[in-house]
């Protein structure tokens, strides 16, 4: 029996098919050893004050305008977006209030799974496919008010995939629940999956590499994506 969430948005009811946050499975938190994320357990450390710092600014562009589903992408691979967009779904969870959703839509080479060390799937492919409910499809982080969902069984087509109604239809019910949802994505080199996803959101975030990333790169990036709400360059590797 299909589980429904009810919350409210903008001053009406919105159900969420398939979502019950109290059936979403609870996972330790326990990243790989190598991964660099910020603890639940230690919010004030202090390598996340670059993170809050970040978390203020969108919070404060949050103000002025809706911007509940951000899609985090890269001008090239190994600039860091994934280490950004974890660790910026972990500050957003530090506060109170609505929950935070961390969203694996690399479909190609994942890597969120490996960083929480939670099992791949089911997640994101497994629910648009309509293998599983959504809430199959999320884990909640133990001790934060974050939920993750890993991209799930691999696919052949991941833009196919995309370009399904029911990417754009979670996306649309997700702000009713969530008051973050931050898309991993891949980089822009490598497919046009960020693209998409950024006409299906409200805002796009540029992860740039210092000493890595060259300045035509990044015009490149913010042209392929045609300027569409581009909300800021976050310098990854900056000391």
């Amino acid at each position: 029996m299909t589980q429904v969430y009810e919350a409210f948005a903008a001053g009406r009811a919105v159900a969420v098919p398939g979502l019950d946050l109290e059936l979403v499975r609870t996972v330790p938190f326990q990243p790989a050893p190598e991964a660099i994320l910020l603890d639940p357990s230690r919010p004030f450390q202090p390598p996340a004050e670059e993170f809050r710092t970040l978390r203020t600014r969108l919070n404060h562009l949050h103000g002025r305008q809706s911007m509940q589903t951000v899609v985090v992408t890269s001008p090239s691979p190994a600039e860091g977006k994934s280490f950004v967009t974890a660790n910026l779904a972990l500050a957003q969870a530090q506060l109170a209030g609505s929950p935070s959703l961390l969203c694996d839509f690399d479909f190609r080479r994942p890597s969120l799974h490996q960083l929480f060390q939670i099992e791949r799937g089911p997640g994101l492919t497994d629910y648009l496919q309509g293998h599983v409910e959504l809430h199959e499809a999320m884990r909640k982080i133990d001790g934060a008010n974050l939920f993750v969902m890993p991209t799930g069984t691999a696919v052949l087509n991941p833009l196919e995939l995309i370009h399904r109604p029911e990417t754009a239809q979670m996306l649309d019910w997700l702000p009713a629940v969530f008051g973050w949802i931050l898309l991993d994505t891949p980089s822009l080199q490598t497919a046009s999956d960020a693209s998409l996803l950024g006409t299906l959101c409200h805002a796009t975030l540029l992860v740039a590499r210092l000493g890595s990333t060259s300045a035509d790169s990044i015009d490149h990036a913010v042209r392929s994506l045609c300027r569409n709400n581009v909300v800021g360059i976050v310098a990854n590797a900056a000391r």
